[in-house]
């Protein structure tokens, strides 16, 4: 039976724990005690990707993405926009793009190396409201684990009315906002179906196999 080896833990300004670690190649980071993310099932963030880099229309797209995680919603995005894309990442945590750039870089490829790619160590929320309106051809939100279910305390504000404003005002005509969830959030559809002209919620095995559990991706946009 393989044990657990500690790779690197951090707290944050806020007081909470972040513990990488790994076992027999699995590679987990906990926050605050509870399971965030693995490199054991990323087959819903690449359906992220996906889902929303289907509707974009530019020639020369810019995305935004809320959550570095371990990088593979970003390589996905990669893989789907043309050369001439470009891509910010809004990681709140130093500690994760420096992992990122660490031991975590190998898993997805070393997408932070793309030329295509900026990371900017924020909120995405702060970095919406600062930003012109209208910049962003898709945003994907890949924070904590859902609506329902927020790590850090400070991300709920984007799933309420007020965040959604400001991720609308930073979404060009056509553009989409996606959402990962690893539950189906009614409340939080709810509220995406009234600062959205059209909203709709797909269902996604967890590792892409018929049996996996399912994550929700949530998309909205506005007409033209």
């Amino acid at each position: 039976m393989y044990s657990w080896t500690e790779l690197s833990r951090s707290q944050t300004s806020t007081g909470d724990l972040l513990v990488l670690r790994e076992r027999a190649g699995c590679i987990e980071l906990r926050c605050n005690g509870w399971d965030l993310m693995s490199n054991r099932a990323h087959h819903s963030e690449e359906a992220l990707a996906a889902l929303a880099c289907s509707r974009i229309v530019a020639t020369a797209p810019s995305v935004l993405i809320g959550g570095l995680g371990f990088g593979y919603t970003l390589r996905a995005v990669l893989d789907h926009l043309p050369p001439d894309g470009h891509v910010v990442v809004a990681e709140l945590l130093p500690e994760v793009i420096a992992w990122n750039r660490g031991p975590l870089a190998p898993l997805a490829g070393h997408p932070l190396d793309d030329p295509r790619v900026t990371v900017a160590c924020a909120d995405i929320l702060n970095l919406v409201r600062a930003t012109a309106a209208a910049r962003f051809d898709a945003i994907l939100l890949d924070t904590d684990n859902g609506p329902d279910a927020v790590m850090l305390a400070g991300n709920a504000t984007l799933y309420a009315e007020e965040g959604l404003h400001w991720l609308r005002r930073a979404l060009r005509p056509h553009g989409t906002l996606a959402v990962w969830s690893a539950d189906r959030s009614p409340g939080f559809a709810a509220r995406l179906r009234a600062a959205f002209a059209h909203a709709e919620a797909h269902d996604v095995p967890a590792r892409g196999d018929p049996d996996d559990p399912l994550h929700t991706i949530y998309l909205a946009w506005q007409p033209a």
